[in-house]
C-alpha cells in the first residue's frame, strides 16, 4: 500500500491511499513523522513566546518584550495586589528582590531592589515569563473568560451608545471627557488608545457609555467597540483606580457647598422623577446651582447626555415643566451645562 502524507501549516495531516505496498511499515512510519511534526510545532509555539530584555532609564527597571499584546489596558502590581488569577505574578513574585510588575501592551516591566543586579536575574526572570506565557498567553487564568457579557443600546444622543454588562462594573460613575483625563481609569485609556473616534467615556454602575466624534457612524464601528469592552472585562481589565463619585451626591464634587432649603427641594424633585430616566439613557442630572431672583435653575448634565442635541429641547419640554408644576413658586426656567 503506498501513501502520500502531507502536512500543512498548521500541522492538519491529509492521507491519500493510492495503491497496497509496503503496509508493515505504514504504523512506524507515520508515528515518526507526527512526532517530528509535533516537536516542530512545539519549536515554533516556543518561538513565538521568545521574550526580548530590554533595558530602561531607570537602572531599576527592566523590560521584558513579547512579540504580541499581553492584555488590553495595563496592570500595576506590587505585593499587595490581588494575584490569584494571574499565574505570571505568582511566579515572578516568588523571587523576593521583585519589588513591582507593570504589565502593558506587548511588555512586562519589572521594578527590583537594589540587592540584586540585573545581569544575575534577567535572564532567569526572562525564562519565567517565556514558560508562563506559553501555559497563560493572556495573563489571566481562561475561567475569567466567562465572567462577563456585554450589549450595546441606543441613546437619546445619537453620539453616545450604551455597552451593559451583566455584571457589576463599579458603584456609583466615573467621566473621561477626553483621551488627557484618562489617568487612573485604565478601562477608559484602553478604550482612547483603541479607537481613535472615542471622544467621551462615562463609566456607571453596569455599563459603559462612549461618545463617538463624527468620523463615524456607529452601525460601523458598534460591534467593534462591543467586542473590545467585552474581551477587556473578561481579560480581568481593570476599570477604575479612583474613587467613583456616588449617585446620591454627585454634585458636592462640583460646588464646595451645602445645598439651601429651596435647592434641596428642587434636588428631590429631579431624584425622584427625572434622574431614573436620564441614568436608564445613560446619562446623569444634577442641580449645579439655582438663582433665586431669576427663579433659573442651572443643570449640570454628564455622560451620554452630555453635547446632546435633544438635551435642550428634553429640559425644557420636561424637566422645566415638571419643576414648574411641582416648584411653580421656585423655577420659572431652567439651563443645562454640559459636564
Amino acid at each position: 500500500m503506498k501513501i502520500i502524507i502531507s502536512a500543512t501549516a498548521s500541522f492538519n495531516f491529509q492521507v491519500l491511499f493510492l495503491n497496497n505496498r509496503d503496509s508493515k511499515n505504514l504504523i512506524s512510519n507515520l508515528r515518526l513523522l507526527i512526532s517530528n511534526c509535533v516537536f516542530l510545532y512545539l519549536k515554533f509555539n516556543e518561538k513565538m513566546r521568545t521574550i526580548l530584555i530590554e533595558p530602561t532609564e531607570n537602572t531599576k527597571v527592566m523590560k521584558f518584550v513579547a512579540d504580541y499584546n499581553l492584555i488590553p489596558g495595563s496592570l500595576e502590581l506590587d505585593r499587595s495586589s490581588d494575584i490569584s488569577e494571574i499565574p505570571l505574578a505568582q511566579e515572578l513574585f516568588n523571587y523576593p528582590f521583585v519589588e513591582r510588575i507593570f504589565i502593558t501592551a506587548n511588555f512586562v516591566a519589572i521594578a527590583k531592589q537594589d540587592t540584586v543586579e540585573w545581569e544575575h536575574v534577567a535572564e532567569s526572570l526572562k525564562n519565567v515569563i517565556e514558560d508562563e506565557l506559553l501555559a497563560n498567553p493572556r495573563i489571566y487564568l481562561q475561567k475569567r473568560k466567562e465572567l462577563y457579557q456585554i450589549y450595546a443600546e441606543m441613546t437619546p444622543n445619537p453620539n453616545a451608545m450604551k455597552f451593559i454588562s451583566n455584571k457589576l462594573l463599579i458603584e456609583g460613575f466615573v467621566e473621561v471627557k477626553s483621551k488627557d483625563g484618562v489617568q487612573g481609569v485604565p478601562l477608559a485609556e484602553a478604550i482612547f488608545n483603541e479607537f481613535d473616534f472615542a471622544k467621551e467615556v462615562f463609566i456607571s454602575d453596569n455599563f459603559v457609555a462612549v461618545t463617538r466624534d463624527d468620523s463615524v457612524e456607529w452601525h460601523q464601528v458598534m460591534m467593534a467597540v462591543r467586542g473590545f469592552i467585552a474581551e477587556y472585562l473578561q481579560n480581568g481589565g481593570e476599570i477604575s483606580n479612583i474613587e467613583p463619585q456616588k449617585h446620591e451626591n454627585p454634585v458636592e464634587k462640583i460646588i464646595n457647598r451645602e445645598y439651601t432649603d429651596d435647592e434641596q427641594k428642587i434636588s428631590d424633585i429631579l431624584n425622584e422623577y427625572v434622574a431614573p430616566a436620564v441614568e436608564n439613557d445613560g446619562g446623569k442630572i444634577s442641580l449645579m446651582e439655582y438663582d433665586q431672583e431669576n427663579k433659573t435653575a442651572k443643570m449640570l448634565l454628564q455622560g451620554a447626555c452630555s453635547g446632546c442635541p435633544s438635551s435642550t429641547a428634553t429640559l425644557k419640554n420636561g424637566i422645566e415643566n415638571i419643576l414648574k408644576q411641582f416648584v411653580p413658586d421656585l423655577v420659572e426656567k431652567v439651563e443645562a451645562v454640559n459636564g
